[in-house]
Protein backbone atom coordinates (compact mmCIF):
# COMPACT_ATOMS: atom_id res chain seq x y z
CA UNK A 1 0.00 0.00 0.00
CA UNK A 2 2.84 2.43 0.51
CA UNK A 3 4.45 2.21 -2.46
CA UNK A 4 1.09 2.98 -4.20
CA UNK A 5 0.58 6.35 -2.20
CA UNK A 6 1.76 9.50 -3.77
CA UNK A 7 4.49 11.19 -2.00
CA UNK A 8 5.76 14.30 -1.46
CA UNK A 9 7.94 16.11 1.20
CA UNK A 10 8.11 19.49 2.76
CA UNK A 11 10.36 21.62 0.10
CA UNK A 12 10.15 19.77 -2.75
CA UNK A 13 7.33 20.75 -5.03
CA UNK A 14 8.84 19.45 -8.31
CA UNK A 15 9.27 22.91 -9.60
CA UNK A 16 11.76 22.68 -12.38
CA UNK A 17 14.53 25.23 -12.35
CA UNK A 18 14.46 26.94 -15.04
CA UNK A 19 11.19 28.37 -14.40
CA UNK A 20 10.38 31.55 -12.67
CA UNK A 21 7.66 34.14 -12.20
CA UNK A 22 4.38 33.20 -12.12
CA UNK A 23 4.54 29.86 -13.94
CA UNK A 24 6.84 28.93 -11.22
CA UNK A 25 4.38 30.29 -8.05
CA UNK A 26 1.45 28.13 -9.83
CA UNK A 27 3.90 25.21 -9.58
CA UNK A 28 5.11 25.61 -6.09
CA UNK A 29 1.50 26.16 -5.40
CA UNK A 30 0.12 23.01 -6.85
CA UNK A 31 2.56 20.98 -5.37
CA UNK A 32 2.25 21.92 -2.12
CA UNK A 33 2.67 18.91 0.38
CA UNK A 34 -0.63 18.61 3.05
CA UNK A 35 -1.36 16.01 4.67
CA UNK A 36 -3.55 13.21 3.54
CA UNK A 37 -5.69 13.31 6.12
CA UNK A 38 -6.96 16.98 5.71
CA UNK A 39 -11.28 16.12 5.43
CA UNK A 40 -14.11 18.44 4.05
CA UNK A 41 -13.60 21.44 6.66
CA UNK A 42 -10.32 22.40 5.50
CA UNK A 43 -11.88 23.62 2.19
CA UNK A 44 -13.94 26.36 4.02
CA UNK A 45 -10.62 28.57 3.44
CA UNK A 46 -11.31 28.01 -0.46
CA UNK A 47 -14.76 28.95 -0.01
CA UNK A 48 -13.67 32.15 1.90
CA UNK A 49 -11.50 33.18 -0.66
CA UNK A 50 -14.13 32.50 -3.43
CA UNK A 51 -16.42 34.74 -1.88
CA UNK A 52 -13.96 37.25 -1.33
CA UNK A 53 -13.43 37.19 -5.14
CA UNK A 54 -17.23 38.01 -5.52
CA UNK A 55 -17.23 40.53 -3.35
CA UNK A 56 -13.85 42.30 -4.78
CA UNK A 57 -15.19 42.35 -8.10
CA UNK A 58 -18.68 43.51 -7.67
CA UNK A 59 -18.07 46.16 -4.63
CA UNK A 60 -15.65 47.85 -7.87
CA UNK A 61 -18.50 48.01 -9.86
CA UNK A 62 -20.73 49.16 -7.19
CA UNK A 63 -18.21 51.84 -6.14
CA UNK A 64 -18.38 53.52 -9.96
CA UNK A 65 -21.92 54.59 -9.23
CA UNK A 66 -22.25 55.44 -5.57
CA UNK A 67 -21.78 58.55 -3.89
CA UNK A 68 -20.39 58.90 -0.23
CA UNK A 69 -22.31 62.13 0.79
CA UNK A 70 -25.42 61.67 3.36
CA UNK A 71 -27.66 63.62 1.28
CA UNK A 72 -27.16 61.41 -2.04
CA UNK A 73 -25.81 58.12 -0.71
CA UNK A 74 -29.70 56.51 0.02
CA UNK A 75 -31.05 57.76 -3.52
CA UNK A 76 -27.46 56.41 -5.25
CA UNK A 77 -27.67 52.89 -4.26
CA UNK A 78 -31.58 53.14 -5.05
CA UNK A 79 -30.33 54.14 -8.41
CA UNK A 80 -27.87 51.22 -8.28
CA UNK A 81 -30.88 48.62 -8.23
CA UNK A 82 -33.06 50.32 -10.28
CA UNK A 83 -31.36 51.90 -13.11
CA UNK A 84 -27.86 50.33 -13.15
CA UNK A 85 -27.98 47.93 -15.69
CA UNK A 86 -27.75 44.82 -13.37
CA UNK A 87 -27.39 46.71 -10.60
CA UNK A 88 -30.04 45.00 -8.48
CA UNK A 89 -28.03 41.64 -9.27
CA UNK A 90 -24.69 43.30 -8.30
CA UNK A 91 -26.25 44.82 -5.04
CA UNK A 92 -27.64 41.31 -3.89
CA UNK A 93 -24.26 39.87 -4.87
CA UNK A 94 -22.26 41.75 -2.70
CA UNK A 95 -25.21 41.67 0.13
CA UNK A 96 -25.40 37.90 0.24
CA UNK A 97 -21.53 37.75 0.04
CA UNK A 98 -21.36 39.49 2.73
CA UNK A 99 -23.14 37.28 4.69
CA UNK A 100 -21.55 34.27 3.34
CA UNK A 101 -18.07 35.26 4.03
CA UNK A 102 -18.52 35.70 7.59
CA UNK A 103 -20.22 32.50 8.01
CA UNK A 104 -16.56 31.02 5.90
CA UNK A 105 -14.83 32.68 8.26
CA UNK A 106 -16.43 31.74 11.44
CA UNK A 107 -16.38 28.07 10.13
CA UNK A 108 -12.86 28.51 9.08
CA UNK A 109 -11.98 29.71 12.70
CA UNK A 110 -14.15 27.30 14.58
CA UNK A 111 -12.37 24.62 12.59
CA UNK A 112 -9.01 25.76 13.42
CA UNK A 113 -9.93 26.05 17.37
CA UNK A 114 -11.33 21.97 17.04
CA UNK A 115 -8.52 20.54 15.16
CA UNK A 116 -5.79 22.97 16.84
CA UNK A 117 -4.26 24.42 14.09
CA UNK A 118 -2.75 27.50 16.41
CA UNK A 119 -0.02 25.02 17.61
CA UNK A 120 3.75 24.94 17.01
CA UNK A 121 5.20 25.49 14.72
CA UNK A 122 2.11 27.41 13.16
CA UNK A 123 1.17 30.17 15.69
CA UNK A 124 2.02 32.86 12.62
CA UNK A 125 0.05 31.12 10.17
CA UNK A 126 -2.69 31.60 13.17
CA UNK A 127 -2.08 35.41 14.03
CA UNK A 128 -2.06 35.83 10.31
CA UNK A 129 -5.73 34.42 9.99
CA UNK A 130 -7.06 36.39 12.89
CA UNK A 131 -5.52 39.84 11.32
CA UNK A 132 -7.82 38.97 8.55
CA UNK A 133 -11.11 37.97 10.59
CA UNK A 134 -10.34 41.86 12.32
CA UNK A 135 -9.91 43.38 9.39
CA UNK A 136 -12.59 41.74 7.66
CA UNK A 137 -14.75 42.72 10.53
CA UNK A 138 -13.97 46.39 9.95
CA UNK A 139 -14.52 46.03 6.45
CA UNK A 140 -18.02 44.67 7.05
CA UNK A 141 -19.17 47.46 9.20
CA UNK A 142 -18.11 50.07 7.00
CA UNK A 143 -20.17 48.49 4.22
CA UNK A 144 -22.91 48.12 6.43
CA UNK A 145 -22.75 52.21 6.94
CA UNK A 146 -22.60 52.62 2.94
CA UNK A 147 -26.37 52.27 2.37
CA UNK A 148 -27.17 55.30 4.44
CA UNK A 149 -30.38 53.90 5.68
CA UNK A 150 -32.00 54.15 8.92
CA UNK A 151 -30.16 50.40 10.53
CA UNK A 152 -27.03 52.22 8.43
CA UNK A 153 -27.04 55.38 10.47
CA UNK A 154 -28.17 54.20 14.11
CA UNK A 155 -25.34 51.65 13.67
CA UNK A 156 -22.98 53.80 12.85
CA UNK A 157 -23.97 56.09 16.14
CA UNK A 158 -23.41 52.88 18.21
CA UNK A 159 -20.44 52.63 17.30
CA UNK A 160 -19.17 55.61 17.74
CA UNK A 161 -20.47 56.40 20.51
CA UNK A 162 -19.15 52.75 22.21
CA UNK A 163 -15.81 54.06 20.71
CA UNK A 164 -15.74 57.34 22.13
CA UNK A 165 -16.14 55.18 25.97
CA UNK A 166 -12.32 54.50 25.72
CA UNK A 167 -9.96 55.94 28.07
CA UNK A 168 -7.87 58.32 27.14
CA UNK A 169 -7.85 57.81 23.11
CA UNK A 170 -11.73 57.66 23.24
CA UNK A 171 -12.79 60.95 21.92
CA UNK A 172 -10.45 61.39 19.63
CA UNK A 173 -10.98 57.85 18.20
CA UNK A 174 -14.81 58.48 18.37
CA UNK A 175 -14.47 61.71 16.47
CA UNK A 176 -12.04 59.76 13.80
CA UNK A 177 -14.77 57.16 12.97
CA UNK A 178 -18.16 59.42 12.73
CA UNK A 179 -15.56 62.70 11.85
CA UNK A 180 -17.81 64.62 14.08
CA UNK A 181 -20.00 64.42 17.01
CA UNK A 182 -22.72 62.44 14.82
CA UNK A 183 -22.66 60.54 11.97
CA UNK A 184 -22.95 62.33 8.35
CA UNK A 185 -21.17 63.05 5.29
CA UNK A 186 -17.78 62.57 6.99
CA UNK A 187 -18.45 59.65 8.38
CA UNK A 188 -19.41 58.21 4.99
CA UNK A 189 -16.03 59.38 3.27
CA UNK A 190 -14.40 57.57 6.17
CA UNK A 191 -16.21 54.15 5.97
CA UNK A 192 -16.02 54.59 2.22
CA UNK A 193 -11.93 54.97 2.48
CA UNK A 194 -12.01 52.34 4.73
CA UNK A 195 -14.08 49.83 3.16
CA UNK A 196 -12.50 50.14 -0.14
CA UNK A 197 -8.99 50.55 0.85
CA UNK A 198 -8.90 47.48 3.22
CA UNK A 199 -10.62 45.44 0.77
CA UNK A 200 -6.75 45.40 -1.01
CA UNK A 201 -5.41 45.05 2.22
CA UNK A 202 -7.11 41.88 2.74
CA UNK A 203 -5.79 40.81 -0.65
CA UNK A 204 -2.47 41.37 0.54
CA UNK A 205 -2.88 39.51 3.78
CA UNK A 206 -4.33 36.37 2.27
CA UNK A 207 -0.99 36.39 -0.31
CA UNK A 208 0.82 36.48 3.30
CA UNK A 209 -1.21 34.18 4.96
CA UNK A 210 -0.77 31.85 2.08
CA UNK A 211 2.82 32.19 1.97
CA UNK A 212 3.36 31.72 5.97
CA UNK A 213 1.17 28.14 5.42
CA UNK A 214 3.39 27.28 2.79
CA UNK A 215 6.48 27.61 5.17
CA UNK A 216 5.18 26.16 8.36
CA UNK A 217 3.14 23.15 6.36
CA UNK A 218 -0.60 22.59 7.18
CA UNK A 219 -1.88 21.49 10.10
CA UNK A 220 -3.87 18.09 10.02
CA UNK A 221 -7.09 16.41 12.01
CA UNK A 222 -5.21 15.10 14.67
CA UNK A 223 -3.05 18.19 15.12
CA UNK A 224 -0.02 17.12 15.05
CA UNK A 225 2.69 18.16 12.46
CA UNK A 226 2.51 15.04 9.40
CA UNK A 227 6.30 15.03 7.78
CA UNK A 228 6.19 11.55 6.89
CA UNK A 229 5.98 10.66 2.97
CA UNK A 230 3.57 8.45 2.66
CA UNK A 231 1.08 10.85 4.54
CA UNK A 232 1.34 13.53 1.86
CA UNK A 233 -0.17 14.60 -0.95
CA UNK A 234 0.41 17.27 -3.37
CA UNK A 235 -2.65 20.00 -3.02
CA UNK A 236 -3.37 19.50 -6.96
CA UNK A 237 -4.90 17.59 -7.91
CA UNK A 238 -6.21 15.81 -4.54
CA UNK A 239 -7.75 19.14 -2.96
CA UNK A 240 -8.18 20.95 -5.53
CA UNK A 241 -10.89 19.32 -7.16
CA UNK A 242 -12.83 18.65 -3.54
CA UNK A 243 -12.03 22.77 -3.56
CA UNK A 244 -14.04 23.18 -5.88
CA UNK A 245 -16.43 20.81 -5.58
CA UNK A 246 -17.20 22.75 -2.14
CA UNK A 247 -17.28 26.31 -4.09
CA UNK A 248 -19.77 24.53 -6.39
CA UNK A 249 -22.26 23.48 -3.41
CA UNK A 250 -21.70 26.72 -1.69
CA UNK A 251 -22.78 28.89 -4.70
CA UNK A 252 -25.61 26.79 -5.01
CA UNK A 253 -26.95 27.90 -1.64
CA UNK A 254 -25.33 31.21 -1.96
CA UNK A 255 -27.60 31.85 -5.41
CA UNK A 256 -30.89 30.10 -3.44
CA UNK A 257 -30.35 32.94 -0.20
CA UNK A 258 -30.24 35.52 -2.66
CA UNK A 259 -33.55 34.58 -4.54
CA UNK A 260 -35.49 32.79 -2.19
CA UNK A 261 -34.86 34.02 1.42
CA UNK A 262 -33.36 37.26 0.61
CA UNK A 263 -35.06 38.35 3.94
CA UNK A 264 -32.62 36.23 6.10
CA UNK A 265 -29.51 38.68 5.24
CA UNK A 266 -31.80 42.05 4.93
CA UNK A 267 -33.27 44.10 7.28
CA UNK A 268 -36.12 45.74 6.28
CA UNK A 269 -35.67 48.78 8.09
CA UNK A 270 -32.40 49.83 6.02
CA UNK A 271 -34.81 49.83 3.18
CA UNK A 272 -35.71 53.44 4.69
CA UNK A 273 -33.60 56.07 4.09
CA UNK A 274 -31.39 57.60 7.37
CA UNK A 275 -33.26 59.80 9.75
CA UNK A 276 -31.54 61.36 12.50
CA UNK A 277 -34.84 62.49 14.27
CA UNK A 278 -36.64 59.24 14.73
CA UNK A 279 -34.48 56.30 16.21
CA UNK A 280 -35.72 52.92 15.51
CA UNK A 281 -37.39 50.52 18.15
CA UNK A 282 -34.91 47.69 17.69
CA UNK A 283 -31.73 48.81 16.44
CA UNK A 284 -29.34 45.57 15.99
CA UNK A 285 -26.55 44.94 13.49
CA UNK A 286 -25.69 42.12 11.17
CA UNK A 287 -26.37 38.77 12.41
CA UNK A 288 -22.45 38.55 12.50
CA UNK A 289 -22.05 41.17 15.07
CA UNK A 290 -24.99 40.13 17.10
CA UNK A 291 -23.19 38.24 19.66
CA UNK A 292 -20.92 41.21 20.21
CA UNK A 293 -23.95 43.56 20.45
CA UNK A 294 -25.24 41.43 22.85
CA UNK A 295 -22.14 41.63 25.04
CA UNK A 296 -22.20 45.08 24.92
CA UNK A 297 -25.60 45.36 26.38
CA UNK A 298 -25.16 42.91 29.25
CA UNK A 299 -23.26 44.66 31.91
CA UNK A 300 -24.35 48.22 33.61
CA UNK A 301 -21.39 50.14 32.33
CA UNK A 302 -20.97 50.58 28.92
CA UNK A 303 -16.86 50.52 28.82
CA UNK A 304 -16.99 47.14 30.44
CA UNK A 305 -19.42 46.05 27.51
CA UNK A 306 -16.79 47.47 24.68
CA UNK A 307 -13.77 45.74 26.74
CA UNK A 308 -15.80 42.32 26.73
CA UNK A 309 -17.12 42.86 23.12
CA UNK A 310 -12.99 43.89 21.89
CA UNK A 311 -11.75 41.17 24.12
CA UNK A 312 -13.83 38.49 22.71
CA UNK A 313 -11.93 39.11 19.41
CA UNK A 314 -8.81 39.59 20.88
CA UNK A 315 -8.86 36.84 22.99
CA UNK A 316 -8.03 34.54 19.46
CA UNK A 317 -5.16 35.99 19.03
CA UNK A 318 -3.57 34.46 22.19
CA UNK A 319 -4.72 31.06 21.86
CA UNK A 320 -1.76 29.66 21.03
CA UNK A 321 -0.04 30.88 24.45
CA UNK A 322 -2.81 29.75 26.03
CA UNK A 323 -3.26 26.25 24.58
CA UNK A 324 0.29 24.85 25.24
CA UNK A 325 0.11 21.56 23.08
CA UNK A 326 -0.70 18.98 26.23
CA UNK A 327 -2.02 15.40 25.84
CA UNK A 328 -5.28 16.17 26.59
CA UNK A 329 -6.30 18.10 23.93
CA UNK A 330 -5.96 14.84 21.51
CA UNK A 331 -9.74 13.59 23.08
CA UNK A 332 -11.64 14.32 20.59
CA UNK A 333 -15.00 14.33 22.78
CA UNK A 334 -13.67 16.85 25.17
CA UNK A 335 -12.57 19.38 22.58
CA UNK A 336 -15.82 18.80 20.72
CA UNK A 337 -18.10 19.38 23.46
CA UNK A 338 -16.58 22.83 25.20
CA UNK A 339 -16.30 23.99 21.71
CA UNK A 340 -19.91 23.58 20.93
CA UNK A 341 -20.51 24.83 24.58
CA UNK A 342 -18.97 28.33 23.25
CA UNK A 343 -21.00 27.71 20.26
CA UNK A 344 -23.74 27.85 22.13
CA UNK A 345 -22.47 30.97 24.17
CA UNK A 346 -22.06 32.95 21.05
CA UNK A 347 -25.79 32.34 20.16
CA UNK A 348 -27.11 32.76 23.31
CA UNK A 349 -25.03 36.42 23.80
CA UNK A 350 -26.73 36.82 20.33
CA UNK A 351 -30.06 36.32 21.26
CA UNK A 352 -29.56 38.47 24.38
CA UNK A 353 -28.41 41.15 21.93
CA UNK A 354 -31.08 40.85 19.91
CA UNK A 355 -33.61 41.47 22.88
CA UNK A 356 -32.12 44.14 24.03
CA UNK A 357 -30.91 41.87 27.18
CA UNK A 358 -33.87 42.46 29.12
CA UNK A 359 -35.80 40.21 31.69
CA UNK A 360 -34.64 36.73 30.94
CA UNK A 361 -31.97 37.61 28.73
CA UNK A 362 -30.14 40.00 30.38
CA UNK A 363 -29.13 36.64 32.97
CA UNK A 364 -29.03 34.86 29.63
CA UNK A 365 -26.44 37.46 28.24
CA UNK A 366 -24.01 37.38 31.37
CA UNK A 367 -23.57 33.18 32.00
CA UNK A 368 -23.49 33.10 27.69
CA UNK A 369 -20.22 35.85 28.77
CA UNK A 370 -19.06 33.50 31.25
CA UNK A 371 -18.87 30.45 29.06
CA UNK A 372 -17.16 31.80 25.84
CA UNK A 373 -14.67 33.26 28.48
CA UNK A 374 -14.01 30.23 30.51
CA UNK A 375 -13.24 28.41 27.20
CA UNK A 376 -10.45 30.45 26.49
CA UNK A 377 -8.93 31.56 29.51
CA UNK A 378 -9.68 27.89 31.40
CA UNK A 379 -10.47 25.26 29.30
CA UNK A 380 -7.52 25.77 27.14
CA UNK A 381 -4.81 26.42 29.57
CA UNK A 382 -6.16 23.34 30.93
CA UNK A 383 -6.21 21.04 27.86
CA UNK A 384 -2.42 22.42 27.88
CA UNK A 385 -1.09 21.87 31.28
CA UNK A 386 -2.69 18.64 32.17
CA UNK A 387 0.12 17.46 32.85
CA UNK A 388 0.35 14.75 30.24
CA UNK A 389 3.49 14.14 27.31
CA UNK A 390 3.28 17.10 25.02
CA UNK A 391 2.48 16.07 21.92
CA UNK A 392 5.23 17.91 19.58
CA UNK A 393 7.67 15.60 21.28
CA UNK A 394 6.33 12.74 20.31
CA UNK A 395 5.46 14.36 16.27
CA UNK A 396 9.43 15.13 16.36
CA UNK A 397 10.63 11.71 17.81
CA UNK A 398 8.17 9.97 14.96
CA UNK A 399 9.71 12.61 12.33
CA UNK A 400 13.14 11.79 13.50
CA UNK A 401 12.17 7.42 12.80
Amino acid sequence: MGDKTPSCQHGNTGTPQGDTGPVAFARAYAGLPLPATLNWWWTFGAVLVAVLGLMLATGLFLALTYTPDAGLAFSSVESIERRVPYGWLLRAMHMTGASFCMAALYVHILRGLYYRSYLPPRRAVWGSGCALMAMLMVTAFAGYVLPWGQMSYWGADVAGRAVATLPLVGGWLGRMVLGGENPGTATLHRMFVLHFALAFVIIGGIALHVMVLHRRGSSSPSGRLVSARDRMLPFHPYFTVRDMLAVVLVALAFVLVMGLWPELIAEPANYRPANPLHTPVDIEPEWYFLPFYGMMQVVPYQLGGVLLAGGAVAVLFAVPWLDRGGRAGEHPIVRLLALALMVVAAVMAASAGRHHAQGVWLLAGRVAIAVYYAYFLLFLPWLGGAGLPDAQDDDEKEARA
